[in-house]
């Protein structure tokens, strides 16, 4: 009796902790399983859509997955695929063509073949299972892969001198008030210094039967000269269309310039930090130089409701090549003619950033992390003299607000920072004098 006492218990209580220690662990799986499910289903979802564009949050319009080995090293293979399925490369492009003209320069150019056009058709037919997009893209979901007819043009802005900076500044048609502000501010010739500058708004055409509008554009293009706008439908699917038409436009008429910067008719740009800090026109200007703010290994959204929805059949890797946000990037002046011809035998995305993120790839031009990681804001910065003193882009500014905080920071940038530096000078003297910690 003794020894069943003193032996028993001790067998008996190992056992229950074996049986409690069992259904922790099953309970733990099954939490685990129930966090993945729950994972996977909120991957799909446009849980962060902005609130007035994918560029607000790096994840608006890709969701970032679990890291895939087999993704990865399916990616080159396609990429393979999207340049494999243009039948031919153009030679150098055509000018002032229409949309048919150039539809039907590509067929000829391809041997006559309707399957000589599917290089340059975007997202074609594939994009039927979302009806906005197919629509927005205009006449049966066809690119051109020529340039549009110039309906207006500045075509001797270059014939003088070769500018060190030109700023490709994508617009809507009915955004006059944002041009006018950025005229009066980041836009303005007196930012470069003496340096050559030109500034171009890109357009395309509003609604047809809008004259009013179209005859206030072509009387702003008149007085400012700084307006190129040719004839494709101006949408926010059509922003690869715009962006490769602004690169044609200085692979053709200012092959020599610097450096070219592509962005957006929102943005805070400190154009003075750009030039002196980043580009620094004492130095002799690069080669296949590309930078802004890198977007690594994002993938693609498969929401079919999404306006960033990219078919697997279009895209079918599970990651994009490396690409910098489209709110604003920078690449010298050889970069324009490269990207656009690289253009010309990849079958077109309507996300623009992206897909000129695959041009790079084509071209084997990585982008370049710029020297600071928080010079290109995809988002709003909370505005301080000292902040924007230090920064190149910040996101989604009405134009009073551009103007506004633009005027507040050349009042204050010889001493941007000097009331910050004061404040935590008496900070600390503060701490010091009460005996507090200072570090």
């Amino acid at each position: 009796m003794q020894w069943r006492r003193r032996h028993c218990c001790p067998i008996k209580m190992t056992w229950a902790i074996k049986r409690s220690l069992f259904r922790t662990h099953v309970a733990g799986l099954f939490s685990l399983a129930l966090l993945f499910t729950f994972f996977l289903f909120f991957s799909h979802q446009d849980w962060l859509p902005g609130r007035s564009g994918p560029r607000e949050n790096p994840l608006a319009y890709t969701v970032r997955g679990f890291r895939n080995p087999k993704g990865e090293a399916n990616q080159s293979s396609a990429l393979r695929s999207l340049w494999r399925e243009a039948a031919y490369i153009a030679p150098k492009p055509l000018l002032n063509l229409s949309f048919q003209q150039a539809e039907g320069a590509v067929g000829e150019a391809g041997g006559g073949g309707g399957g000589a056009r599917i290089g340059v058709m975007g997202l074609g037919d594939s994009m039927s299972t979302n009806n906005s997009l197919q629509k927005e893209m205009g006449v049966g979901g066809k690119l051109s892969a020529q340039p549009y007819r110039y309906i207006l043009n500045e075509p001797f802005k270059c014939r003088d001198s070769s500018p060190f900076l030109i700023l490709l500044i994508a617009a809507e048609p009915r955004q006059a008030d944002a041009r006018n502000a950025i005229r009066q501010t980041w836009g303005n010739e007196s930012v470069a210094m003496g340096l050559g500058f030109v500034r171009l708004f890109l357009l395309g055409t509003g609604k047809s039967s809008d004259a009013f509008l179209q005859g206030n554009i072509e009387e702003e293009s008149s007085l400012y000269h700084d307006i190129i706008q040719q004839d494709y439908q101006d949408t926010y699917y059509n922003l690869t269309i715009k962006t490769l038409m602004g690169m044609n436009w200085v692979a053709t008429y200012c092959p020599h310039v610097s450096y070219v910067m592509k962005t957006d008719s929102d943005m805070f740009v400190n154009t003075e930090y750009l030039i002196q800090k980043l580009l620094k026109p004492e130095l002799p200007p690069k080669q296949r130089y590309f930078t802004g703010y890198l977007m690594r290994g994002y993938a693609p959204n498969r929401n079919k409701d999404s306006k960033w929805y990219m078919p697997p059949e279009v895209y079918p890797s599970e990651r994009y090549p490396i690409f910098c946000s489209g709110t604003g990037y920078v690449f010298s002046g050889d970069m324009a003619d490269l990207i656009y011809q690289a253009s010309l035998s990849i079958r077109r995305l309507h996300l623009e950033d992206v897909y000129v993120g695959i041009c790079l790839a084509k071209l084997r031009i990585d982008p370049v992390p710029p020297p600071n990681e928080f010079l290109f804001n995809h988002w709003r910065v909370s505005y301080s003299s000292c902040k924007y003193s230090h920064l190149i882009t910040s996101h989604q500014f009405h134009p009073n607000e551009l103007i506004k905080y633009w005027n507040h920071l050349q009042s204050n940038k010889h001493n941007a920072c000097i009331n910050v530096t004061k404040e935590k000078s008496s900070r600390y003297r503060h701490r010091k004098f009460h005996g507090e910690r200072t570090s």
